[in-house]
């Protein structure tokens, strides 16, 4: 799934780890810092990271949500 803007599919994207690992259990879309609405299923170390991710990462400080951070495509 996706908002069918194809900037997105060209990276890997933050997600909060919990979300990963129930999407892996069970096939549950994720939903990643900017936005973003999927299934991962590829490698995210083969993509950059989403520059609007790691703005909003960033921004965030330190102290959120541990389980944010984790990347995913």
């Amino acid at each position: 799934m996706s908002h069918g803007d194809g900037d997105h599919e060209r990276f890997a994207h933050y997600v909060q780890k919990d979300k990963i690992m129930a999407s892996a259990l069970d096939g549950t879309p994720v939903v990643a810092l900017c936005g973003k609405v999927w299934v991962p299923g590829r490698d995210p170390k083969k993509y950059p990271v989403c520059p609007m991710c790691k703005e909003i990462y960033d921004s965030m400080g330190p102290g959120g949500d541990k389980g944010k951070g984790d990347k995913d495509k």
